[in-house]
């Protein structure tokens, strides 16, 4: 992660280790949060994240780019195993 954001190929591990640290309190944070304002019972949804963020329009728009690439793949290989069913059944 830190070399596709331009840092050393190499970092040093007490460097590895902060990012480390921040990310996870970051994201545990962030699902405690989701977990609080979660309207199913305790299930998280990604809708909870989603309002969490709603604020932060760059993460927004990456989190919403990200689930319309989802549905797509989701779609595509759908679509790809209906065709090889079709394949299968004329041989």
């Amino acid at each position: 992660m830190m070399y596709g954001f331009g840092d050393d190929p190499n970092p040093l591990p007490e460097t590895v280790a902060l990012v480390e640290d921040i990310v996870v309190e970051y994201v545990t944070d962030l699902a405690h949060k989701a977990q609080d304002i979660g309207s199913k019972g305790g299930k998280l949804s990604v809708e909870d994240f989603l309002y969490l963020i709603r604020k932060d329009l760059p993460k927004l728009n990456r989190c919403t780019e990200l689930l319309s690439m989802q549905e797509e793949l989701k779609q595509a290989r759908k679509a790809f195993e209906v065709d090889e069913e079709k394949l299968a059944s004329v041989e």
